[in-house]
């Protein structure tokens, strides 16, 4: 038996989620929870492996150790089934086997933490980097696509990390469609269309990977921006969808998205409807509804605001707030602004927006939180004064984020029209407000 500090010097040096300084919030850890088991398991996922691998790492961060386990050993049986390998083992295991030994030396089981050290020792020595300096490109990308589930900060480098691991195994399709949606996310969180460059990576991946129709809606969304009449490839796809594996990442969300925006709302709740139909029991679907009721009441004409719709879109925000109960904030600000919306139920949108603001929230919910209210109380509650103090307290939480530049944006445009009272100290707010 090794000594414990050479044991611990041992794992820090390892490869793994417990080494790639993840520390995701509590809350983040729940909505990602969410996110990687509406993913799904079907077999032929390539990602099912590494969906497993930060699913027990997740387990883990929440305190549920033996689930942890159980996913970390699906991991393994995944890897082997998506690469058929003709040996049960290799490099796609490290990030296993090294998750594996962190777990074992959490729970005090030190023998076993060993073993999996020997482990990834021999898959080291086995298969070495094809470039010195550089991880195995099987790390590489486990770690690229770890990273683009977290924080957009990571994504950067997760683009980065992709395109290592593409340059030494080349052959790898889905790591090339997936370098490719990490960059497409970057013009999607600045909320520009993208240029021509990116819209030929798009066109290219989505050739190079046929099956992947996640991407296939993407791309069509980007030539509808462009003028492009797609509605008889929107359908086309739509029914390609619909015959495939049920997942959040078959593509039914964006193209919802597109059908929305360029085709018909009413199609695009149709469609929601017969996949739900089609798939009762799937939570993501009855989540993917409500967000096309949500849509039809936001950004349609007067009558289609009409109560039983809102009442629907109420009923299915109630739902999706049950099926997600640990990681419903922005569900509950839907329903909250939906309710704002309906003719006898406004005192339940007042209602949870202070239950959110009473919660126990991590300061980047706490400023959404505050965004959102703010914008409330000025479209809804028509008080601009106590709307200006909600901004000013996104604002100046130290976080770079969509809603803080919204709260900032905002607050510019009552200083600049100076109308409001507040305006002077607006002013003054903003001169003395610090960068994150």
């Amino acid at each position: 038996m090794m000594s414990q500090t050479s044991l611990e010097s041992k794992l820090e040096a390892l490869q793994c989620h417990f080494t790639w300084d993840l520390d995701p919030s509590r809350s983040r850890l729940s909505r990602l929870r969410y996110q990687l088991e509406d993913i799904g398991t079907e077999e032929g996922n390539s990602w099912l492996g590494h969906i497993y691998n930060l699913r027990g790492y997740v387990q883990y961060k929440l305190g549920f150790p033996q689930d942890a386990q159980s996913l970390f050993n699906k991991a393994a049986e995944a890897f082997c089934q998506t690469r058929r390998a003709d040996s049960d083992e290799g490099p796609w295991l490290v990030v296993n086997y090294g998750n594996l030994a962190w777990l074992h030396h959490h729970l005090g089981e030190q023998a076993e933490s060993q073993a999996y050290l020997s482990k990834v020792n021999t898959l080291m020595n086995k298969y070495p980097s094809p470039s010195q300096d550089e991880l195995h490109p099987e790390i590489y990308a486990e770690k690229a696509w770890t990273l683009m589930k977290f924080s957009a900060d990571k994504k950067p480098l997760a683009a980065d990390y992709f395109l290592r691991a593409i340059r030494m195994q080349p052959d790898m399709v889905e790591w090339k469609t997936s370098h490719v949606l990490v960059l497409y996310s970057f013009f999607m969180s600045d909320n520009k269309g993208v240029d021509d460059d990116m819209l030929e990576k798009m066109r290219i991946a989505k050739e190079q990977d046929p099956e992947n129709l996640y991407l296939a809606a993407q791309y069509l969304q980007e030539c509808a921006k462009r003028g492009e009449r797609v509605e008889d490839e929107a359908r086309e796809l739509a029914q390609k969808i619909l015959r495939n594996p049920v997942s959040s990442y078959s593509g039914v969300r964006p193209l919802l998205w597109l059908y929305i925006h360029y085709v018909s709302v009413d199609e695009a709740i149709d469609l929601a409807e017969e996949a739900l139909r089609r798939h009762p029991d799937v939570r993501h679907l009855r989540r993917c509804l409500a967000f096309c009721y949500k849509s039809k009441i936001h950004f349609g004409e007067d009558g289609h605001r009409d109560q039983s719709t809102i009442d629907k879109a109420i009923s299915l925000h109630e739902e999706v707030v049950s099926l997600y109960h640990q990681s419903s904030l922005l569900r509950n600000i839907d329903l909250a602004n939906l309710y704002a919306k309906s003719n006898h139920s406004q005192a339940k949108a007042e209602q949870i927006y202070q239950e959110l603001l009473e919660s126990d929230l991590d300061p980047a919910d706490k400023q959404l939180v505050y965004n959102q209210y703010a914008k409330y109380l000025n479209f809804v509650q028509k008080d601009s004064c106590r709307s200006v103090q909600y901004h000013m307290r996104a604002a100046e939480i130290p976080i770079q984020s969509f809603y803080r530049e919204s709260s900032i944006k905002v607050l510019g445009k009552i200083k600049d029209r100076n109308r409001n009272r507040m305006c002077r100290e607006i002013e003054q707010f903003l001169e003395n407000l610090q960068e994150p």
